[in-house]
C-alpha cells in the first residue's frame, strides 16, 4: 500500500510518501511544496488565493504522479498565542482535502500530539526529536529538512501503523 502524508502549510507544506509492506515502510519520495510570500498591504507578494492555485496546482500533480492508495493529512491544532495560525492553515488543509476527495481518494486526519507519540512515544516532541526520529527510521544520512518534510513522513508512518493496525484487528476478527 501507498500512504502520502502531508503537513499542510501556506509558505510550506510538507509531503511523505511510503510503500508499505506490513508495518515496515520504505521511502518513496519526501520534499516540500514552496510556496510564494504572502503579500504586504503596499501590494508586494502573492496573495492568499494565488498561493492556494499554487498548492493546488502542486499537490494534484503530486497525486498524480506517486499515485497514492491512502492520503494523511494533520489534523488541525490551534495555539493560543498564535490563533490566526490555525485559520491560515485551515485554507490549506481545505485545499489539499478537496483535491484528495476530487481524486476519490480515502483521506484519515492524524491529530500531531498522536503523531510524535507513535514515532517517538511522546507527544511533546520537538522538531528535532521528529527529524532525527524519521532519520533512524529510514537510515537517512542526516535528518530531513526543513522539519515539514520530517512531520509529513510521520503522518504517513502513523497511518501506516494505524491502517495495519486496523487491517490485522478485521483479518483476526474474520478466524
Amino acid at each position: 500500500m501507498r500512504i502520502l502524508g502531508i503537513d499542510p502549510g501556506l509558505r510550506l507544506t510538507g509531503y511523505g510518501c511510503v510503500d508499505a509492506c506490513g508495518l515496515s515502510a520504505t521511502l518513496v519520495e519526501a520534499g516540500v511544496f514552496r510556496l510564494a510570500r504572502g503579500g504586504s498591504k503596499s501590494g508586494g507578494g502573492a496573495s492568499l488565493s494565488s498561493r492556494l492555485v499554487e498548492l493546488d496546482t502542486d499537490f494534484r500533480a503530486a497525486l498524480e504522479r506517486l499515485r497514492p492508495e491512502l492520503v494523511a493529512i494533520e489534523g488541525l491544532f490551534a495555539h493560543y498565542k498564535h490563533p490566526a495560525t490555525a485559520i491560515t492553515m485551515g485554507h490549506a488543509r481545505g485545499v489539499l482535502m478537496l483535491a484528495v476527495q476530487r481524486a476519490g481518494l480515502p483521506l484519515i486526519e492524524m491529530k500531531p500530539r498522536a503523531v510524535k507519540k507513535s514515532l517517538t512515544g511522546f507527544g511533546g516532541a520537538d522538531k528535532v526529536q521528529m527529524q532525527r526520529a524519521i532519520q533512524a527510521e529510514f537510515a537517512l544520512p542526516e535528518p530531513p529538512s526543513p522539519p515539514d518534510v520530517a512531520d509529513a513522513l510521520a503522518i504517513a508512518l502513523c497511518a501506516l501503523r494505524r491502517h495495519a493496525a486496523g487491517a490485522v484487528g478485521l483479518s483476526a476478527a474474520r478466524r
